[in-house]
């Protein structure tokens, strides 16, 4: 066993991945060395940041928290500690369920594990975050909580009403990260376009992206989890006229027929939605939209399904996910509404309207193929380089494959000609001037 080696475990979403990153950064300042999502950890101390949004998170969370709890008595770890999602909100329960575990912090309180362990808890120099994704691109939350409300969500029961940071807090921290090799940013919050309200008194998001893509070194901004509700139109002005800003935009519509959205609690309609759509594609030429989807809201008939395919159909969104409606404790649609679809019915609802997905975004990465794209490689795998273009973020959405007929460097951007495609992934080849 590896003295003052701590090995970080993270689940769920990326702003968790940030948390856990600011601990590790924590860790080190304070004499401790540092593994993330290690398949074999072998430290003195592992930390579990868990995820508890909807019911298969909670459950892997618990699973990976018992799998520790087993090494421990092995003795292959010394001592476990449980932070993030799940232990904010149900921190009683776990600690009579699970004993065996040495320490509970939640969502924002982790920092006092290092007090807790007697550590001389120095201050790091600069930013404390040790970064876990490639040298290239980071993460960035920008806020914490919501004040949203939907019927069907925990996260304001997990992380509080909206906080915004700081802007010059940010502005600095994205300074620091292009001092450390960052050129490209993925901008997250749990309501992005909410971003400055509670600190200035208005949405201020166009603002800060504004900023953010004149600091030099800057390279790609792409911003994920904005709401349809009293968007700020000003972030397509910002998006159209700065090419480091991604033509992208990941915003969260669930469902489209005004029985659910008025169900779900979402203050916006389906007249509403659709002019969204067609105003971000008129004024930001080429966009690509990534939406979330949800079937089987309670309540939900068959016509209003039928109006979500048809809506898709229409939309034709670059990026889509789905979901099945679960019931999760304490939210409005768990107290009010009963779960009234059947979950088959929730699954071939899910498997259609995937299927529509599928064959939408076959069609348009398919309309690629001839197009020169700029492309960042992020990694080797076997014959071929991985790279993005602008239209896609890390982990979730398609990738280009580049012969490895030559070298290229992991981090750099290239100018690729699309020379195939497949569902969801694209070939290229380098071109040089």
């Amino acid at each position: 066993m590896k003295r003052k080696t701590v090995d970080i475990i993270t689940m769920g979403c990326s702003k968790n991945l940030v948390d856990s990153e600011r601990l590790m950064g924590l860790f080190e300042a304070n004499g401790y060395r540092c593994t993330h999502d290690s398949d074999n950890p072998q430290g003195e101390i592992v930390v579990v940041n868990t995820c508890g949004f909807i019911a298969d998170a909670k459950e892997e969370s618990i699973n990976t928290i018992l799998e520790f709890v087993q090494a421990k008595a092995e003795g292959r770890v010394e001592r476990l500690y449980v932070m993030g999602c799940l232990s904010e909100r149900y921190l009683a329960d776990l600690e009579q369920e699970i004993p065996e575990v040495d320490g509970w912090y939640g969502k924002f309180n982790y920092a006092k594990l290092l007090d807790d362990l007697k550590a001389s808890h120095a201050e790091p120099a600069g930013v404390a975050r040790h970064l876990t994704t490639p040298s290239h691109y980071a993460y960035l939350k920008i806020s914490e909580g919501c004040d949203r409300q939907c019927a069907y969500c925990a996260i304001p029961l997990i992380t509080g009403k909206h906080q915004s940071r700081p802007m010059e807090e940010i502005l600095d921290e994205v300074r620091w990260l292009v001092s450390q090799g960052v050129m490209e940013f993925q901008v997250i919050a749990q309501e992005l376009t909410y971003y400055g309200v509670d600190l200035y008194g208005e949405q201020r998001i166009a603002e800060l992206v504004e900023r953010m893509a004149e600091i030099e070194g800057v390279e790609w901004i792409r911003l994920h989890y904005a709401y349809p509700a009293h968007f700020p139109w000003d972030l397509l002005r910002v998006m159209r006229e700065k090419k480091n800003v991604c033509k992208y935009l990941d915003i969260a519509l669930q469902h489209i027929s005004d029985n659910m959205l008025t169900r779900m609690k979402r203050h916006v309609t389906k007249e509403q939605t659709m002019a969204l759509i067609e105003r971000m594609r008129r004024e930001v030429p080429g966009i690509h939209i990534r939406t979330t989807l949800m079937v089987g809201f309670p309540g939900e008939t068959d016509e209003d399904f039928q109006e979500l395919i048809d809506f898709t159909k229409w939309a034709r969104f670059e990026r889509m996910g789905a979901f099945a409606y679960s019931e999760e404790d304490g939210t409005y649609s768990a107290e009010h509404y009963a779960d009234n679809v059947p979950d088959d019915v929730k699954q071939r609802r899910l498997d259609r309207l995937m299927r529509v997905q599928q064959n939408i975004s076959a069609e348009i990465e398919a309309a690629k193929v001839g197009q020169t794209l700029k492309v960042v490689i992020d990694r080797r795998e076997g014959d071929y380089y991985v790279g993005r273009t602008e239209f896609c973020s890390p982990e979730v959405d398609p990738e280009v494959l580049v012969p490895a007929n030559e070298e290229l460097t992991i981090g750099q951007f290239y100018q690729v000609r699309i020379t195939d495609s497949e569902e969801f992934d694209l070939y290229g080849e380098i071109m040089y001037e």
